[in-house]
């Protein structure tokens, strides 16, 4: 989906910054939204594409103002009340307040039809597709042409497995793109590698 979540590529946001050595954990909380989301989807109450798209669902000021694992504890408490899990009321009743949730979900899509598969050396075109649901496809390399140089074993297909709907599992391709193709006058040369599922790819003509 088309979402503030989607970040790649974009401009404007300054240096990433990090620090050697810096705690992954700030505070005993974010420990335990960490390992719930994980105790999830070990119980089968979810997936990782539904976990996935439950965050890309926040709303966007929530999303954007959030810290990672707030995101993370929102995505998780968002798909236990949707699947009865537990209810809102239960959630604000601990939380003493307010417990924000990501919005409604739309509509998923099954694998492509017909889809190709490809070979390291072929040239191949990204679709120029706009997605609703959940998607795997960073936008930035949307219509672009790259080379596929190595494949992955299959994987359940995200834009059906977000959205619960029977799918094949596919591989990805690890396609190489030059970087002035993503972002004509805007890119030093550099080659950029991204896994990107078959139902996404075209040959290049």
């Amino acid at each position: 989906m088309d979402g503030v979540h989607d970040l790649g590529g974009k401009q404007g946001f300054g240096p990433v910054r990090y620090a050697e050595g810096r705690a992954v954990f700030k505070a005993p909380w974010e420990l335990r939204a960490n390992a719930l989301y994980g105790l999830g989807v070990r119980l089968g109450i979810m997936n990782m594409d539904e976990y996935r798209h439950a965050i890309e669902r926040m709303d966007p000021r929530h999303y954007l103002s959030a810290c990672y694992y707030e995101r993370s504890l929102t995505g998780f408490a968002t798909l236990c009340v949707e699947k009865g899990v537990v209810t809102r009321e239960e959630l604000e009743k601990l939380a003493g307040g307010v417990f924000p949730l990501a919005l409604p979900s739309a509509e998923g899509r099954p694998n492509a039809e017909p889809r190709q598969t490809f070979a390291v050396g072929d040239r191949v075109r990204v679709k120029n597709e706009f997605v609703s649901g959940h998607v795997r496809m960073p936008g930035y390399i949307r219509g672009k042409c790259g080379v596929v140089v190595a494949i992955t074993p299959a994987y359940p297909f995200p834009d059906a497995a977000a959205h619960n709907l029977q799918s094949q599992d596919e591989p990805t391709y690890d396609v190489a793109f030059d970087s002035q193709e993503l972002w004509p006058q805007a890119a030093d040369p550099a080659t950029v590698h991204v896994g990107v599922f078959e139902s996404y790819l075209e040959p290049a003509g």
